[in-house]
């Protein structure tokens, strides 16, 4: 080797960032992780939507390498999202998959607006009470939704299971004299392994050490519970779709609405993920910006497939910090796992049940509760209690954006009455006369 191939070397190495073999054990186990979270509920959510359930994974399989090597959050994983559905679902009942592309391309092109306009970074300003609020109930709703699935309850009779969450708690209780305790125990086993395993070995991922247990006791009992099941999965084809103005303008405000809510979504589960992974510094106005850009550039590519919208998912991301991914290269090998899953280990899927994934899911929820906030609640400000307490249970009963539009505005209405009491500027001054007015008056 030359001398300057030498230096070339050296040089290299002290800029690019060093990549030990424990980062890429936990990248490998939280992208592994997160791709089991993600199989179900891409699969679920695109059959939701009117799409072919394969198309919900394909989002996640497409999108995964774009956002990570564009985005500013690395261990932050996007995928098909409940928030989507609505505007999704009726844009493929009007015109089919042809709609749903039209939407999420539309959607993308919004959102770089957005990062071109520089909305991103008024996300910093979220007060970090906010953040945890959200954070705690984002946790309650990942263990209120799971729990119909580990307790194997069937749906409510004459009713499709609540996409409000305390309106599905209260179905659970109705329902709770049904369940069934094989589903029940495979939960308990993927939560206590999980928990066990997480205070013992932390460079092992506890969730999935869990889940093989479960697996091994339903095998080893026979239990006949519900699974995974078989999943095909065949690439679509460029979405065939005319674009007529007439066309486009009937889900323009969809586009819209749908940009402006996966935004908001977007990068307030990036800076819960951030505070997850114990990053306190403040959110750079930049990262924000810079965010919306990369997922507004990997929809765009999703949607000329006609796969649905990414947006970036607490719980994946969540479970993806936890077990110990630190790096984009978490990202990416969720991507590449998903992908050789549904290639070709599809049957080892099938056999996962579904009580494991959900007990998966619970946990990471559980962890999500923010304990040491509870413990200094009677300690903390009114103020910041307050917005914390608004924000968690306001998470259960309307939307995210809601939700911490709510924790905010405890902030905005101390700021407006301590700027209504603040004194003027010089009204001291105007109040006393002058000394020459006094000597005249005198």
């Amino acid at each position: 080797m030359t001398r300057a191939a030498r230096r070339l070397e050296s040089s290299l190495r002290g800029k690019l960032p060093r990549y030990s073999w424990r980062q890429l054990g936990g990248d490998l186990a939280g992208g592994a992780i997160a791709a089991l979270i993600a199989l179900p509920y891409g699969l679920a959510l695109a059959s939701l939507i009117g799409l072919p359930p394969a198309f919900g994974i394909f989002t996640s399989v497409l999108t995964g390498p774009l956002t990570a090597l564009l985005g500013s959050n690395g261990v932050l994983i996007g995928g098909t999202a409940s928030v989507t559905v609505p505007f999704l679902a009726a844009a493929v009942a009007e015109q089919g998959v042809g709609g749903a592309a039209k939407v999420t391309i539309l959607a993308a092109i919004f959102l770089m607006v957005f990062s071109m306009l520089r909305l991103g970074r008024y996300v910093s300003m979220i007060p970090l009470t906010v953040v945890s609020g959200f954070s705690c109930g984002i946790g309650m709703m990942m263990v209120i939704t799971q729990l119909k699935t580990i307790l194997g309850l069937p749906k409510p009779s004459g009713e499709a299971w609540s996409n409000s969450t305390l309106t599905q708690l209260a179905q659970v209780f109705s329902q709770l004299s049904l369940f069934q305790r094989e589903t029940f125990f495979l939960g308990l086993i993927v939560v206590s392994v999980a928990f066990l395993a997480a205070r013992r070995w932390d460079r092992i991922p506890a969730p999935l050490l869990g889940v093989l247990a479960a697996c091994a006791v339903s095998a080893s009992l026979g239990w006949h519970t519900g699974k995974v099941g078989a999943v095909t999965f065949e690439v679509p084809p460029l979405a065939a779709f005319s674009w007529k103005p007439s066309e486009a303008a009937t889900v323009l405000p969809a586009a819209l609405g749908l940009a402006a809510v996966s935004a908001a979504n977007l990068l307030i589960t990036s800076r819960v993920v951030y505070h997850f992974a114990g990053s306190h510094r403040a959110f750079k106005k930049a990262e924000a910006d810079r965010e919306l850009g990369a997922y507004g550039i990997a929809n765009l590519v999703a949607g000329l497939f006609g796969a649905p919208m990414s947006v970036g998912i607490p719980a994946r991301s969540l479970a993806n910090v936890k077990c110990g991914g630190t790096t984009r290269a978490s990202n990416i090998f969720h991507s590449v796992i998903l992908a050789f899953i549904l290639w070709a280990g599809s049957g080892l899927i099938a056999i996962i049940p579904t009580a494991a994934l959900a007990g998966v899911t619970a946990y990471v929820g559980l962890c999500l509760l923010e304990w040491s906030t509870w413990r200094r609640l009677p300690r903390m400000r009114k103020l910041d209690a307050s917005a914390f307490l608004t924000t968690a249970l306001a998470t259960q009963m309307v939307n995210a954006v809601a939700a911490v539009l709510l924790g905010c505005s405890f902030y905005f209405l101390a700021w407006l009455r301590h700027k209504l009491n603040e004194p003027a500027p010089n009204s001291s001054l105007t109040a006393q006369p002058s000394p020459s007015q006094s000597n005249t008056s005198a």
